[in-house]
């Protein structure tokens, strides 16, 4: 993790069987910053008001999920690695996941 951060944290909502990520990073200042799916850097006061922000979205985070949130969103936590990359505008390609049907 970057120095500059003080914390990131992955969010997540979902289309039928497909992933919308999210990632939140508080940064030094206290403020914070949300990397959204459409690759942009969305600004705030405060890692509250981020999350509060995420949450009218619709938006879960990642660390706080459990097997019986996941299974009742349709997934399973075992399907669920956020995405990765060297820099943000990579990653904003992989922001968006579709997972495969369930048998």
């Amino acid at each position: 993790m970057n120095d500059k951060y003080e914390n990131e944290q992955w969010w997540l909502a979902t289309l039928g069987r497909t992933l919308v990520w999210a990632r939140l990073r508080v940064l030094e200042a206290g403020t914070a910053e949300v990397l959204d799916s459409d690759g942009k850097i969305l600004p705030y006061d405060s890692e509250d008001t981020a999350r509060a922000a995420l949450m009218d979205a619709e938006f879960v985070e990642l660390s706080g999920l459990d097997e019986d949130d996941a299974q009742s969103r349709g997934f399973s936590l075992a399907e669920l690695t956020p995405p990765q990359a060297g820099n943000d505008e990579a990653l904003a390609a992989l922001m968006m996941q579709k997972l495969p049907p369930r048998h």
